[in-house]
């Protein structure tokens, strides 16, 4: 697996055309926190057990991908579903996965907060909130 800062990632997306772009948080997250645009939801984690489901996880992704070689980015709140969603993804085959370090919003800091630190938007990328 490949990891890139956010800015990194937001270069890679404008130079490429057509990398599957996915947020592996919930629903509810992007829309309440914000999502970078392009980005296509296929949580790690949701509702109501919050365990990870690698299997539907996989068979989500096969669904928009051409083929297992093509990129795919992985983005979540901080950058840690999105390495184990990306570790799945390896497991099935996908030899081109991406991790976006930081994820959208960054690690807690001394407050245990985020956005302040590091992350997607801390950086001042585009996103948006739905």
């Amino acid at each position: 697996m490949k990891h890139l800062l956010p800015k990194e990632t937001w270069a890679l997306l404008q130079q490429q055309a057509g990398i599957l772009f996915l947020d592996v948080r919930m629903e509810i997250e992007a829309q309440y926190v914000g999502r970078p645009p392009g980005a296509v939801n296929i949580p790690w984690v949701d509702y109501p057990d919050f365990k990870p489901n690698a299997a539907q996880f996989v068979q989500s992704v096969e669904k928009l991908v051409p083929a297992k070689n093509a990129p795919v980015v992985l983005i979540c709140r901080s950058g840690q579903r999105s390495v184990d969603a990306g570790i799945a993804l390896e497991k099935a085959g996908f030899t081109h996965v991406i991790n976006v370090l930081e994820g959208f919003e960054g690690e807690l800091d001394d407050n245990n907060q985020r956005g302040t630190e590091g992350g997607w938007r801390f950086d001042g990328l585009p996103w948006s909130q739905s």
